[in-house]
């Protein structure tokens, strides 16, 4: 009788993000898992909001703890630790996270007396013209005005990829701390070989900052172009709104058009503005276009550009950015542009075959805010990532869950109510229905007890949950076979995991983006998955 050669044996796969077998408690007593650090790293600065308290772990705790790992890793394996920065600013999108630890990378290696990497690190990260004054605001805020030369040389080369005229008048404003002139005089950038006018720029933004009055160069229209429309009457103003092509000219974005009228943006206001707005601009004023009274004719061309995958692919913004815009937009005339970008934003997500079982945590600690703001929270994201994944798949039960104890002292059982997904209808709308329908349960967590109560031989579960089990009399990881593929998404980045990871059939990833879900094919191919930034040079 063959022992090994069976029908349906699998070869053994493993995944990056590992636990250590370590076992502990989870903040909910649950039987917990420890990961190895740069796991613990991934999935904390894949759902960190800097300074932002979540339900278990204060922001200024969970800020102290990234930063710790972070020092941890630079030293150790600086290598990974600088493409995982690079990663995280530009395809997870984590902008204050990658920031901060490209400064908190570059301080460890400082302090160990090690050498190389930091200015790298800290060039990848920045990728927009009002970082490098942001960092030199953290690095100084924390640390100093004295600047080591990995700093001074990493943000200079970026201040030669990025200081332009147009991002000059953007982000050169009196409400900065750090003007591009003070970033010019304390890294003394070079201007690049292949701009010719950059020096020019540099010698105008510290005029512009030491407030000297001195004649534009030739070599800079745009910014003479800015100075002309400056000196305008508020009726020339107003009729130069006929004359869109003269205001991108002369990089007048939104924000500097409402300024320069001194009155309310209406809907001709707008319309000169729109053809020249970016996308992210564009999603975040939508409910100002309807409010001002934006044409229709305008209003198509808007939702052309937001639906088109290329610009989607392009803007890089979250999934949740795009139902954040659902909700904020009052008209009807969005909302088939919105759901077909949303849907392209999530291009990622494969089809899978056979059966899976979807488990979307909606307990109370998921009742968490991401941002400030508070107008986005986990389990908003966690019924958005598990409806989409469910209707990617052949069959899938899509199921809300937390749990049926009102008192620690009851026995555990698990709340569940099972989603209707509607086969080629709009990802918004369930997500919506979702929402006013009763499936945000609220309580506790009992991850075991649904398992158990919902599982029917699937082919696979997916738990998208932020891994806070409950205590049970069986952990998260016995309620269904070892056979069977187990997946969590992780969506809060704590340092306890609620079930083994990175072999056999247990595995966990994380992040507010669609690339995780690649992963998931690639192991039921019989494939290791690596980091998500090594499978894109791969």
């Amino acid at each position: 009788m063959s022992r090994f050669n069976q029908r349906g044996a699998r070869p053994a796969v493993s995944s990056p993000v590992k636990t250590t077998g370590e076992r502990t408690v989870t903040h909910e007593g649950g039987v917990g898992y420890l990961r190895d650090t740069k796991s613990e790293l991934f999935l904390l600065a894949v759902s960190n909001f800097v300074g932002t308290d979540t339900f278990y772990e204060a922001g200024g705790q969970r800020d102290d703890r990234y930063t710790q790992l972070i020092r941890q890793v630079a030293v150790i394996d600086p290598d990974w630790c600088t493409a995982f920065l690079r990663w995280l600013r530009t395809d997870a999108n984590m902008r204050t996270a990658s920031l901060v630890g490209a400064a908190e990378f570059t301080k460890a290696r400082l302090e160990a007396g090690v050498v190389g990497h930091s200015r790298q690190a800290i060039d990848s990260v920045l990728q927009r013209a009002d970082e490098p004054g942001e960092f030199l605001g953290y690095w100084t805020s924390k640390y100093g005005r004295r600047l080591p030369k990995p700093v001074k040389r990493g943000v200079a080369d970026a201040v030669q990829r990025l200081y332009s005229e147009r991002s000059l008048l953007k982000y050169d404003t009196d409400s900065k701390g750090y003007r591009f002139g003070d970033v010019l005089n304390l890294v003394h950038p070079s201007p690049a070989d292949d701009k010719p006018w950059q020096g020019d720029l540099f010698k105008h933004a510290l005029d512009r900052r030491m407030k000297r009055d001195e004649e534009i160069p030739a070599v800079l229209p745009m910014l003479r172009a800015r100075g002309n429309l400056m000196k305008l009457a508020a009726g020339g103003r107003r009729n130069m709104l006929r004359r869109p092509h003269i205001l991108e000219k002369a990089g007048m974005t939104w924000e500097s058009v409402a300024g320069w009228l001194q009155g309310p943006m209406d809907a001709e206001a707008w319309e000169a503005v729109i053809p020249s707005m970016g996308y992210m601009a564009l999603l975040r004023n939508l409910r100002n276009f309807d409010e001002a009274g934006v044409s229709d004719e305008v209003a198509d061309t808007v939702a052309r550009k937001l639906a088109n995958p290329e610009q989607v692919a392009r803007s890089r913004q979250l999934p949740m950015r795009f139902y954040s815009a659902f909700n904020a937009a009052p008209s009807l005339r969005w909302g088939h542009a919105l759901d077909k970008a949303l849907t392209a934003s999530l291009a990622n997500i494969p089809r899978l075959g056979g059966r899976t079982l979807v488990l979307v945590d909606t307990s109370s600690s998921m009742d968490a805010p991401f941002s400030r703001d508070g107008t986005l929270m986990r389990w908003d994201a966690a019924a958005l990532f598990g409806i989409a994944l469910g209707a990617r798949c052949v069959q899938a039960d899509v199921v809300s869950f937390s749990s049926a104890r009102y008192y620690m002292s009851d026995r555990p059982g698990a709340k569940t109510k099972t989603f209707p997904l509607t086969r080629g209808g709009s990802l918004l709308g369930d997500v919506r229905k979702w929402k006013e329908g009763g499936w945000f349960l609220g309580g506790g967590t009992d991850t075991a007890a649904a398992l158990r109560q919902e599982f029917r031989g699937h082919d696979r579960v997916v738990i998208v949950t932020d891994e806070q089990a409950g205590h049970d009399v069986r952990e998260v990881t016995q309620a269904v076979t070892a056979a069977t593929p187990m997946y969590t998404w992780n969506l809060a980045g704590y340092r306890t995991g609620h079930a083994p990871s990175g072999r056999g059939n247990r595995h966990t990833f994380g992040g507010l983006t669609d690339q995780a879900f690649r992963m998931i094919p690639l192991l039921e191919s019989g494939r290791d998955a690596t980091w998500p930034w090594e499978n894109k040079a791969a």
